[in-house]
């Protein structure tokens, strides 16, 4: 699978207006959006005993993997394990649709029907935690502001309200007590394939901000030490 572009670029309460109101300008809401643009995000990181994936990603290691569970909105019919690497510039991502039934049954260590499963990347998972000791840490949940170009393949978002579930990795339930993480923190992503169309270049552009390595799952694990 090809790689994609990814740059990311903490901005203040005041940019993100400025560029919300941009983007919706020249740029498509996702249509996943809700009637306000934006959608509800929970994840489930994984990571080993050691925390190499959170080791990792604080140490800047150019190659590197994270295991998450994801769904959107509350719904939990359209469930995703999604395996996420950095190589070197770029970014791959690679998914699996799992149920509801399969997402729980990982998170209570119910693991065996991995072993077989019809997606390479759920018996991926299989392997890493029972030879890696690869396990469920935290619950990161977050507000989504969506845009998309289709020149390029690009997708912007904008990522606010981040919360964590502390050392809760009950996924599924919906009374699941989380906390801000970051109140005052606000994310703008832009990703693309081969080239950045130069309207969503000049649309994202936000004086004396620079490029970051931020990180929702980093952020969230901060009340583990």
């Amino acid at each position: 699978m090809e790689g994609r572009h990814e740059i990311k670029h903490q901005i203040s309460l005041a940019d993100y207006y400025a560029l919300r109101s941009r983007l919706r300008a020249v740029l498509r809401v996702d249509s996943h959006a809700g009637p306000d643009g934006t959608y509800q995000i929970r994840s489930l990181y994984f990571d080993t005993p050691d925390d190499r994936a959170l080791r990792e990603k604080l140490d800047g290691v150019k190659n590197r993997d994270k295991y998450r569970i994801r769904y959107y909105n509350s719904d939990t019919s359209f469930i995703q394990l999604e395996k996420k690497s950095k190589r070197g510039n770029l970014c791959v991502k690679t998914s699996a649709v799992i149920s509801a039934d399969e997402a729980q049954r990982i998170v209570q260590g119910d693991c065996d029907f991995m072993r077989q499963h019809e997606s390479p990347l759920v018996r991926e998972l299989f392997h890493a935690m029972r030879e890696e000791g690869m396990a469920p840490k935290t619950i990161v949940d977050y507000t989504r502001d969506p845009f998309i170009c289709d020149a390029g393949n690009t997708r912007v978002t904008l990522d606010h309200h981040i919360r964590t579930g502390l050392r809760s990795v009950d996924l599924l339930d919906p009374d699941c007590v989380t906390i801000p993480a970051a109140e005052d923190v606000i994310i703008l992503e832009v990703k693309w394939d081969r080239f950045l169309p130069d309207i969503v270049r000049d649309a994202v552009q936000v004086p004396n901000r620079h490029s970051t390595a931020f990180s929702k799952y980093a952020i969230c694990r901060t009340y583990d030490f």
